[in-house]
């Protein structure tokens, strides 16, 4: 079944390569997806504080809406705090959207009792910790660790960050009862295989877990029209009000199509 899913990589275009995350991914889909992965038109280049992803979220909330105008099927909020997450899926009429740290949990939940997250620096934790409880998984958390990098240091050294990972996902299966471990970054992709198999449990990369809940829940809205419940939390704001509140010309939400379509 073809189906469209876009990636939307949540911080601004400058300084930013997004082809070998493209790659990477591309070795992972099905026959039938069509994969567009893109950047935002403006912003930070990673989203460590809430600032950051404060100054983000008008654009991606409005490069979902977009998304669906274009057909889209899916669309992945690709960065591990899950930016937007909720207030997208209310943007969404059809469009199934996801994000790593839900998509990535709930897989991690059915794969073993306890799961440990890897995150980078000990300040993404209680954000992190927030959105565990909200998905209902704090009985399943063992732990958090910290290999204290940042988002952009992953792969300035690849072996020192897979040593950092070996020391503290080791730490978190011996010590903490880890049966499952999470990279909490979605810039720690490639890193998941060595790791899983040196420890001997299942390691969940976020980009990958992010983007196959994507093609899936793609599927289940195609098939069988299993998409967000509009009747409760994720109940659409009602467009007759764009027009008197002047909303569209405020912020401009042409800019989001001429940016999609630039892809």
């Amino acid at each position: 079944m073809k189906q469209r899913i876009l990636y939307i990589h949540p911080v601004g275009p400058v300084g930013v390569e997004i082809e070998e995350g493209l790659q990477f991914l591309t070795g992972q889909k099905q026959e039938g997806t069509e994969l567009t992965m893109v950047t935002l038109p403006r912003g930070p280049e990673h989203l460590e504080y809430r600032y950051y992803e404060a100054l983000v979220l008008v654009d991606i909330l409005h490069l979902v809406k977009e998304a669906e105008h274009q057909g889209f099927d899916a669309a992945v909020i690709g960065c591990f705090y899950d930016v937007g997450l909720q207030a997208a899926r209310e943007v969404a009429e059809r469009m199934v959207v996801v994000a790593p740290c839900e998509a990535s949990t709930h897989i991690a939940a059915t794969l073993g009792d306890k799961f440990s997250i890897i995150v980078g620096r000990r300040k993404w934790i209680p954000e992190m910790m927030e959105n565990v409880v909200r998905y209902g998984m704090k009985e399943r958390l063992a732990s958090f660790k910290s290999v204290d990098l940042g988002v952009l240091e992953f792969h300035q050294d690849e072996q020192e960050t897979a040593r950092r990972f070996r020391e503290v996902g080791r730490e978190a299966v011996e010590r903490d009862g880890a049966e499952v471990l999470i990279l909490g970054c979605t810039a720690t992709y490639g890193f998941y295989r060595e790791l899983q198999e040196e420890l001997g449990v299942p390691v969940i990369d976020s980009m990958i877990a992010a983007f196959k809940t994507a093609e899936f829940a793609a599927e289940l809205e195609n098939r069988f029209g299993w998409s967000h419940s509009k009747i409760g939390g994720y109940e659409s704001p009602p467009p007759e009000e764009f027009t008197p509140w002047r909303l569209e010309e405020q912020y401009d939400f042409g800019d989001m199509r001429t940016w999609l379509r630039g892809w």
